[in-house]
């Protein structure tokens, strides 16, 4: 608008103002008081637009009415809103705003039932799409919500409802106020669950335990709902707990040492020594998980937390149902239900079991482990050789069903009679040879070789070897047997005695040289021993090891098999033989020449120095 235009126009407004208050004479308004201010602040576009000036009083109303009737639309804000139109893809939702928003019909899936008139939380998504409407999200404001509610749940510890969605490792997915919750497998039930999916697709009671903000995390229990109620039931059923008492309860857990009891809401031990009279080896022999058992108080600790449980003390001891007439000496028929190093024990009636010991499973006097004998699960029959009724106790004896081979040993194993034998056992000092089951006898080390020195038996058989051997002794009271190996074969001693004599001449190499002398091999069986002095040749020297030489033998007991030789007493003898004859000969010289005593002295001690190795 030009200037000219302008001062026009006001000229026009100030005539009109004042035909206006020619008109209404009594009424002055603001324009006519004050022109200029209001030339000042006159709206001139609304002028221009033609649109009509409306009163201030007017325009308060109008924002008063606005802002009782429509809500403000904010993105982070969750209102409610009506459902007033369902197509085939959306949801028309009247929340009060200038206009109606739309929602996706997905976001109603989980309910199908959606019509018009149900009351929706929304949540703004976008102010105003293409055709002027608003785009709400029903799924964001119940995720805005749900997380409200679930933190308000956590801090009043409120109970809420979730569906059980799935299974997942460790436990469930549980859908609580639209929000995947977890459920761990432990927070089910207080009882172990071993059947997961029968809680799948049904809607629980639950307690908010724990959540993570950062991770959006939510773990939810059902087992804390039922645990106050439980706690309730405990300290009642404890109250009343008595020793001897009889209740009935259910197989909670089974484990390889008892079976854990549920009192209804308090948990007893059962340990497998009180399942059953008879040894088990398994308390699933017994009881199977949830099976209904009267158990009886075996005892319980000052709290009465911890309940010891029994089960077969409510029927009758089997040692106290154990027939009068079963006495010692009977026979009687078992199953080995253990075996020890030290025997087996065998049960003859159900909880009756008696001990046989491993030297009463054999005659034989070699102690063997029971294993040898008989194995678990075997049915055997048995001699009763003690019964005490008063401390339960029955040893039994397998042995005695068979004849003591010891009752007529003296015929079949006369002194000096041969037989074989294997060997069972070494000790230091001899042998152990068994001549058939129950039948041993001892082979002493000095009676296993004629010749050779032997200082442990193992150096000369091994076990399991067999062995000719000779009744040497028999003690029938003492049951002991003495045996000899070798006497089964002639003494070579004897033959020996003569054959290397005294002053005897064999010839031999040096063996091996020691601290005293050397050894030389004159036979397999005998080496003899020559002292240092007695290796001396006759040119002065000595012996060495492989050089071979006549010796002499100047000394042999037959006793302790001990042979001593000499080299040097060889050579020895044939000077003292020259010097016999040269004597002799001296003697006839001088009988027929008669020499002077000096000279015959100097011929003696000539002959005195050469036997002594001495030379002129």
């Amino acid at each position: 608008m030009s200037e000219k235009e302008t001062k026009q126009a006001e000229a026009e407004v100030a005539a009109e103002a004042k035909e206006t208050a020619t008109a209404v004479a009594p009424h002055v308004s603001e324009a006519q008081k004050n022109p200029e201010k209001f030339l000042k602040e006159f709206d001139w576009h609304n002028y221009e637009e033609g649109i009509e000036q409306v009163a201030d009083k007017k325009l308060e109303e109008f924002e008063k009415l606005v802002s009782e009737n429509f809500v403000d639309t904010l993105d982070d804000e969750v209102v409610e809103g009506e459902v007033i139109h369902i197509t085939d893809r959306d949801a028309i939702i009247d929340i009060n705003a200038k206009s109606e928003g739309v929602i996706s019909l997905n976001e109603f899936r989980y309910n199908p039932d959606l019509k018009v008139g149900d009351k929706v939380e929304v949540l703004i998504d976008v102010r105003e799409d293409a055709t002027g409407q608003l785009v709400l999200s029903h799924r964001k404001a119940r995720v805005i919500k749900a997380w409200d509610r679930v933190n308000n749940a956590h801090d009043t510890g409120e109970i809420v409802n979730g569906f059980v969605k799935c299974r997942t490792k460790g436990g469930m997915i549980v859908d609580v106020f639209g929000i995947e919750a977890f459920l761990p497998g432990s927070q089910i039930d207080v009882k172990p669950i071993r059947d997961y999916d029968q809680y799948v697709n049904k809607t629980m009671e639950f307690k908010v335990v724990k959540i993570n903000h950062e991770f959006k995390n939510i773990v939810v229990s059902h087992k804390a709902l039922i645990e106050a109620d439980i706690e309730e039931q405990k300290k009642e059923i404890i109250g009343q707990l008595e020793k001897g008492q009889v209740l009935e309860g259910i197989v909670k857990n089974i484990t390889s040492y008892g079976v854990f009891i549920d009192l209804g809401g308090v948990d007893g031990l059962v340990h497998i020594t009180d399942l059953s009279w008879s040894r088990i080896n398994h308390p699933n022999e017994i009881v199977e998980l949830d099976q209904k058992l009267n158990v009886v108080i075996l005892d319980f600790d000052e709290n009465k937390s911890r309940i010891q449980l029994g089960l077969k003390q409510l029927s009758k001891h089997p040692w106290e149902a154990l027939g009068e007439d079963v006495k010692v000496g009977d026979k009687v028929k078992g199953k080995v239900v253990v075996i020890a190093d030290y025997g087996a024990f065998v049960e003859v009636e159900e909880g009756v079991e008696g001990l046989v010991h491993v030297s009463e499973m054999s005659w034989s006097t070699h102690l063997r482990s029971a294993q040898d004998f008989v194995s678990v699960g075997d049915e055997i029959e048995a001699q009763i050789l003690t019964l005490d009724r008063e401390d339960r106790k029955m040893s039994l004896g397998i042995k005695q069903l068979t004849p003591d081979p010891w009752t007529d040993i003296t015929k079949k194993y006369p002194v000096g009679s041969k037989h074989t034998g294997i060997v069972r056992n070494f000790t230091n000092f001899g042998v152990f040879v068994e001549l058939e089951e129950g039948i041993d006898g001892l082979i002493y080390i000095s009676d296993l070789s004629w010749t050779k020195k032997i200082k442990h038996p193992s150096e000369f058989c091994n076990v399991g070897d067999e062995l000719e051997v000779v009744v040497l002794e028999l003690d029938v009271e003492g049951r002991k047997l003495s045996l000899g190996h070798k006497q089964t074969t002639e003494n070579p001693w004897d033959k020996y005695e003569t054959e290397f004599a005294l002053g005897t001449t064999h010839k031999a190499a040096i063996t091996e040289m020691v601290d005293k002398g050397a050894t030389i091999d004159f036979n397999e069986d005998i080496t003899a021993f020559v002292p240092q002095r007695h290796l001396e040749k006759e040119d002065g020297s000595k012996l060495g090891k492989g050089e071979e030489a006549e010796f002499k033998i100047i000394e042999f007991n037959k006793e302790f098999k001990r042979v001593v030789a000499s080299h040097t007493a060889v050579f020895r003898e044939e000077e003292a033989k020259i010097v016999k004859q040269a004597v002799k000969k001296a003697e006839a010289q001088a009988a027929e020449a008669k020499p002077t005593l000096g000279d015959a002295n100097d011929a003696l001690q000539a002959l005195k120095d050469k036997m002594d190795g001495k030379k002129k």
